[in-house]
C-alpha cells in the first residue's frame, strides 16, 4: 500500500476562499500549513503549544496584524518569525485560509493500515553475529543521537570524542530519539512525519534494521525496560502504536479519534507525550486534546489499558518522571493549557497533585530535572515556554522556588555529574536566546550564565557580572550574509559525565563544555539544524527517557 494509503481515506472538506489574495501567491497553503504550522496549532487549527486559529477565533481579527504576526513572529511565544520561508503574498494566502477553514474529517488509526508501512531493512541476527561488540567505539553507550531537523537525518557521534560516526536519513523534522535500556545497542527515532526507524549502534556505520510509517504527524516514542516494546505516539491520526521492540511488526492500536476531553465533549485528540517506567510494566500516554493519560500493561495479553487518568489539564505535552526513592512511580506531566503539572502516580493509577507553574507559563520540561536538594530532598524542574521562569518543586508536590531567566526556554536538564541545572532560553528572542542558566542545584540561584555571541563566548557571574571564562567563536553568517546570534537549545550530559553538549540550532553546531564549571572545550561543527542530543549512556540511567 503507498505511503499516502497510511490511513483511511481521507476528504477534505472543501475550503471556502474570500478570493482576496487568489492569483497572488504560489504556495501550497495546506502543505505549508502541515509542515510548519500543524505541530503548534492542530491539524484542525484547534491550538496547542500555539494559539487556535478556527474561524470563530480569528475570522474577525486584522488580516494585515496576523500577516505582520506570520513573517515577524511574536515575541515571547513559541512562534517564529516566517519571513524567511514566506514573503507577504504567501502570508497573506496563509490568513485567508486560516480565516476561512471549515474544517477537515480527521482520520482514524488502523492496524491494518500502519502493518502496511512496516518495513526490514537489515537481518538484525547477522549483524550481531558479524558485530559482537561495537565497530566505531569502545561500547555502544558512547554514543550520541543528533537530530538535524531540516536535513531530515539524525547523526551519530562519538560522546567521547565528538568525532562524527555515521548520517542516515529518517524523516522530516526528526523529534525524539531513545535507547533500548535492556539492549542499548538497539536505538530509534521518530519523525514528525511519522517515521520510526531503528538502528544497530554496535554494527559499522549504525545501520538501520527496520522502518515503520506510524502516522502523518507523529511526536513521542518510548521502549519498555524488558525491551520487548516499543510504543510511539500520533498527532495524525491521532492514537498510539505498540510495536515489537526488535523488529518494529506493529501489534496493537490505541486511536484517540473518540475521546471525552476536559469538558466533556467528544472529540479527536492527538497523542503528546510517551514515557516507560521502572516502577511496573507501564507505557503511558498523555492526550494531548483530552486532558487523559493512558497507561498500558504490556506484560497481560493483548496489552490493555489498565488505567485512565483524567481531567489532567488542557493541552498536555511532554513529561518526565521522579528520581530517587521509587524512581519512576511518579509522571510530571505538563499541562500547556492549564499552566500546571499534573502528578501521575503509576502504583495507584491516579492523580495525586498539580503543581501550578504560573500563569502563561506554559511549562516545557523536556527532559525534565531531578535531583537530590540537601534541604528539599528530592526536588523537580520545569522550563516555561512563555516566561524566563524555571519552576521547581519537591516530593509534598509544593513549588520551593522560582528562578528567573533571560526569556522562554524549552528545556531544563541536569546529571548526577553537574552541580547545575542547565536551562536554555532559546524562546527570547534574538537578545536573549543564546544564554544558557547554570542553576546551582543547592542554592536554587543561577550560579553562572553562559552566552554564545557572534565572535566571543563568556561565562559569567550573575552577580558581579565577572567575566569567569571566555573563548573565541566563529562568526556564522546566513545565506544572505548577515551574522547570526546563536539559537541555543537543550544540554545534554555525554563523555561519562564530564561534558555538556549544547546545540547551537541556526548555526550547525554544538558547544562542548565542562559539565563540572560550564567552561567551553570544543565545537563539533557541519551539521544542519541540530536541535535534540541523547546520549545513550545518559538516557540509560533516567526513567521515562
Amino acid at each position: 500500500m503507498r505511503l499516502n494509503k497510511l490511513v483511511m481515506s481521507v476528504a477534505a472538506l472543501a475550503v471556502v476562499s474570500s478570493g482576496l489574495f487568489a492569483g497572488t501567491s504560489n504556495m501550497n497553503v495546506e502543505k505549508m500549513f502541515e509542515k510548519e504550522c500543524q505541530g503548534c496549532h492542530g491539524p484542525n487549527h484547534e491550538g496547542g503549544v500555539g494559539a487556535d486559529l478556527r474561524p470563530a477565533q480569528i475570522a474577525k481579527k486584522n488580516a494585515g496584524m496576523l500577516v505582520e504576526t506570520i513573517l515577524n513572529g511574536r515575541q515571547g511565544t513559541a512562534m517564529p518569525p516566517f519571513a524567511s520561508k514566506m514573503d507577504k503574498t504567501d502570508a497573506q494566502k496563509m490568513v485567508d485560509y486560516l480565516q476561512h477553514f471549515k474544517g477537515k474529517k480527521m482520520e482514524v488509526l488502523t492496524l491494518e493500515n500502519v502493518k502496511s508501512g512496516w518495513k526490514k531493512l537489515n537481518d538484525r541476527m547477522a549483524l550481531l553475529k558479524k558485530y559482537p561488540h561495537a565497530a566505531d567505539v569502545k561500547k555502544v553507550t558512547d554514543i550520541c543521537f543528533v537530530t538535524e531537523r531540516d536535513a531530515a537525518r539524525v547523526v551519530f557521534i562519538d560522546g567521547t570524542t565528538g568525532k562524527v560516526l555515521s548520517r542516515h536519513p529518517a524523516g522530516f523534522a526528526v523529534h525524539v530519539t531513545v535507547t533500548n535500556k535492556r539492549q542499548p545497542r538497539y536505538a530509534y527515532s521518530i519523525s514528525r512525519s511519522g517515521l520510526v526507524t531503528m538502528f544497530d549502534l554496535a554494527s559499522k556505520g549504525q545501520q538501520k534494521i527496520a522502518q515503520v510509517q506510524v502516522g502523518s504527524d507523529s511526536r513521542g516514542l518510548a521502549v519498555s525496560p524488558d525491551g520487548k516494546y516499543l510504543m510511539a505516539g500520533n498527532y495524525v491520526p491521532g492514537g498510539a502504536i505498540l510495536m515489537d521492540a526488535m523488529t518494529l511488526e506493529p501489534l496493537k492500536v490505541y486511536p484517540t479519534s473518540s475521546v471525552i476531553d476536559t469538558d466533556g465533549n467528544i472529540g479527536s485528540s492527538r497523542v503528546a507525550g510517551i514515557y516507560d517506567t521502572p516502577y511496573g510494566p507501564y507505557i503511558a500516554f498523555a492526550l494531548k486534546d483530552a486532558g487523559h493519560v493512558y497507561i498500558i500493561d504490556y506484560s497481560k495479553p493483548n496489552f490493555p489499558i489498565v488505567g485512565d487518568i483524567p481531567n489532567i489539564g488542557k493541552i498536555l505535552h511532554d513529561g518526565f518522571e521522579n528520581e530517587g526513592k521509587e524512581m519512576g512511580r511518579y509522571l510530571m506531566q505538563a499541562s500547556q493549557g492549564s499552566d500546571l503539572m499534573g502528578v501521575v502516580d503509576f502504583k495507584t493509577k491516579s492523580l495525586v497533585a498539580k503543581v501550578y507553574t504560573g500563569p502563561g507559563s506554559k511549562p516545557h520540561p523536556g527532559q525534565g530535572s531531578s535531583w537530590y536538594n540537601d534541604r528539599y530532598g528530592q526536588l523537580y524542574a520545569t522550563n516555561s515556554m512563555n516566561v524566563g521562569d524555571v519552576v521547581i518543586w519537591d516530593s509534598n508536590w509544593d513549588v520551593v522556588a522560582h528562578v528567573r531567566t533571560a526569556g522562554g526556554g524549552l528545556f531544563v536538564g541536569t546529571s548526577e555529574h553537574t552541580p547545575f541545572i542547565w536551562s536554555d532560553c532559546v524562546l527570547g528572542g534574538p537578545a536573549n536566546w543564546n544564554k544558557i542558566y547554570l542553576i546551582n542545584k543547592q542554592t536554587l540561584e543561577t550560579d553562572r550564565i553562559l552566552t554564545v555571541g557572534t565572535k566571543k563566548g563568556t561565562i559569567t557571574d550573575p552577580v558581579t557580572h565577572k567575566v569567569l571564562y571566555s573563548w573565541n567563536v566563529p562568526t556564522v553568517k546566513d545565506k544572505k550574509g548577515h551574522v547570526v546570534v546563536p539559537r541555543i537549545l537543550h544540554a545534554e550530559p555525554a563523555n561519562h559525565g564530564h561534558w555538556t553538549m549544547v546545540s547551537e540550532w541556526n548555526a550547525g553546531r554544538i558547544g562542548i563544555y565542562e559539565a563540572k564549571t560550564g567552561k567551553f572545550v570544543k565545537y563539533i561543527k557541519g551539521l544542519t539544524t541540530p536541535t535534540f542530543t541523547y546520549s545513550i549512556e545518559h538516557r540509560q540511567s533516567i526513567p521515562g527517557a
